[in-house]
């Protein structure tokens, strides 16, 4: 049985989810958040992703902090599961552990966090914390997440690592949502990146990407995850646009490109030499990617969701076959394009199901 997930990166950030001059109908303020969040969960939404910003960067100079965000949106909310981005370097797992399960017990066991190991080396410099080489940051990282999965499952943990002491941490309440603990998302496409996700993590977040390129992600880390007697969920991001045409949906992406903001553009891709390229295998996030990849700052643009909504459903339905649990999409106009695809392209995905399913049924009798 089919059984994806759909997510959307909230905007609590300004300048929207494109590092362009062109008008979006999307805000970055609470309210509109709020809004926009009980809209997706009457929709068919799964999951709201708050990203983790400090600086301005790529033209996000007003940004709301992930933890308090999803933590504000859980009592306006009723279905969603909202999913918090955080640093290690930048929070303290044992601080972080305490306020997941808070928030998780206020939204009745709808938390999730996304572990992210920095690439904006600004972020950490302004505060006076080091900057880790790249490994290093997956290393801390994934001790990160053990201290979480501790503090949340064990009455009393203890913890003599690299980077954490914890010394009979608890916490109480427990998550509500354990199973065995809140579920942890994590990026990165190095492969740092993949053998912490195949140790540790619950999802692996990898940015836009084609079929045969995400294939290869996901065999990889599944592989090394079946060598740790695990499983890793995978979730894909995408730039969505649907129109009612083909052309009109392109026009729309040309349109986002040729107003690109090329001083910022060429900012965020200065600032990120600091992921993928600086790896010892020289693979990583945007390690490969151009300026027309950079203008969506996740490679959204290569997953290809873009087109009609029965185009956009079928590319899905592809993208689930190589293994993707979980599309991640961002929206030029999120006041009327979420709603849209909403009411349009999952259930086509949802018809793609039944009609696969029914396929199955046939075989079988």
């Amino acid at each position: 049985m089919v059984d994806i997930k759909f997510a959307y990166w909230i905007p609590n950030v300004s300048g929207g989810l494109v590092v362009s001059k062109i008008a979006q109908r999307t805000d970055w303020t609470f309210d509109y958040n709020a809004q926009l969040a009980q809209t997706a969960e009457q929709v068919g939404f799964d999951y709201a992703l708050a990203q983790a910003r400090f600086i301005a960067s790529y033209g996000a100079e007003y940004q709301l902090e992930a933890l308090t965000t999803v933590a504000a949106l859980a009592p306006v909310t009723e279905r969603l599961k909202l999913i918090a981005a955080v640093h290690p370097g930048l929070w303290h797992p044992g601080v972080v552990a305490k306020m997941g399960a808070t928030i998780d017990f206020i939204s009745k066991g709808r938390f999730a966090l996304n572990v992210v190991s920095g690439w904006f080396k600004n972020e950490f410099t302004i505060y006076g914390e080091p900057w880790l080489d790249h490994d290093e940051r997956y290393r801390r990282s994934e001790e990160f997440i053990r201290v979480l999965k501790g503090m949340w499952t064990e009455e009393e943990f203890h913890l003599k690592g690299d980077f954490y002491r914890i010394n009979g941490g608890w916490v109480k309440p427990k998550p509500i949502n354990q199973n065995p603990h809140p579920e942890i998302f994590q990026g990165g496409n190095s492969k740092a990146a993949r053998r912490m996700a195949a140790r540790v993590s619950d999802w692996y977040f990898m940015n836009g990407n084609t079929i045969e390129g995400v294939r290869e992600q996901i065999q990889e880390v599944s592989a090394l995850a079946a060598e740790e007697g695990r499983k890793v969920k995978f979730g894909l991001n995408a730039f969505i646009i649907v129109r009612d045409t083909e052309k009109e949906a392109h026009d729309v992406l040309r349109e986002i490109i040729a107003q690109a903001d090329k001083e910022a553009v060429a900012g965020f891709g200065e600032a990120v030499k600091q992921a993928g390229t600086s790896t010892r295998e020289k693979e990583g996030m945007w390690a490969n990617s151009n300026f027309e990849d950079l203008v969506q700052y996740n490679d959204g643009f290569k997953s290809g969701l873009i087109g009609t909504a029965d185009q956009v459903a079928d590319r899905i339905r592809q993208f689930y076959e190589v293994g993707v649990d979980l599309i991640l999409g961002g929206f030029l106009h999120y006041s009327d394009d979420l709603p849209a695809f909403g009411r349009t392209v999952i259930p086509l995905v949802r018809e793609i199901e039944s009609r696969h399913r029914t396929s199955e049924e046939l075989v079988t009798a």
